[in-house]
C-alpha cells in the first residue's frame, strides 16, 4: 500500500506555534516549533517535536531541559528570527531579551507564556524526533485569551535550518 501524506488534514489546522529554547554547556539554541502537545494531564507532561536537521535539535541533544513559549501575534519579527534563521550560523540571543531559568535554559522575556521542562524522553518519529517533557518552572499566569501566534501568521517564512 502507498504511503500517503496528512497534507488534506493538516492543511486546515491553524496551530499556535511555539519558540523553543535550550542549552548545554555553553552552547544555547532556539528554533520555531509548530509540532508540540500536551499530552498527559496527570502527571502533566508536553511533547515537542523538533527537526533533526535543526540546530537546536543537536543542542537539546545534550540538553536536560527546554523552554517552551507561546508567543502573541503581534510577535511575528521574534518568530522569523527564531524561525528564519539558524544558530549554525547566528547568535538568537544577541538581539533579544533573556534570562536564564533555574537550568540554564534561555527564557524569552516578551513571551506571553511559557514553561521550562525536564526531558523525560525522547522518541524517534521520522524527520522530528520528540522530547517529553515534565514541568519544572512557568512564567506567571496571563488574564484573558490573548490572541496567540499561529501557523497561518507565519506559513510564508523560510526555515534557517539547512535543507
Amino acid at each position: 500500500m502507498a504511503e500517503l501524506d496528512l497534507d488534506p488534514f493538516t492543511d486546515v489546522l491553524d496551530v499556535p506555534m511555539y519558540v523553543v529554547t535550550t542549552a548545554a554547556g555553553d552552547d544555547r539554541a532556539g528554533c520555531l516549533v509548530g509540532f508540540a502537545s500536551q499530552c498527559s494531564i496527570h502527571p502533566a507532561r508536553y511533547m515537542v517535536w523538533l527537526s533533526t536537521a535543526n540546530h537546536t535539535y543537536a543542542v537539546a541533544r545534550r540538553a536536560t531541559h527546554l523552554t517552551v513559549h507561546l508567543l502573541r501575534r503581534g510577535q511575528r519579527e521574534l518568530a522569523k528570527w527564531f524561525g528564519g534563521e539558524t544558530g549554525d550560523r547566528v547568535d538568537k540571543f544577541e538581539r533579544v531579551a533573556w534570562h536564564e531559568s533555574d537550568d540554564g535554559s534561555p527564557v524569552l522575556t516578551d513571551a506571553c507564556v511559557w514553561f521550562v521542562g525536564r526531558i523525560e524522553e525522547r522518541v524517534e518519529g521520522g524527520d522530528h524526533v520528540g522530547f517529553l517533557l515534565t514541568p519544572t518552572e512557568q512564567s506567571p499566569p496571563v488574564t484573558g485569551t490573548p490572541a496567540l501566534l499561529r501557523l497561518s501568521d507565519v506559513k510564508d517564512l523560510e526555515p534557517g535550518h539547512p535543507a
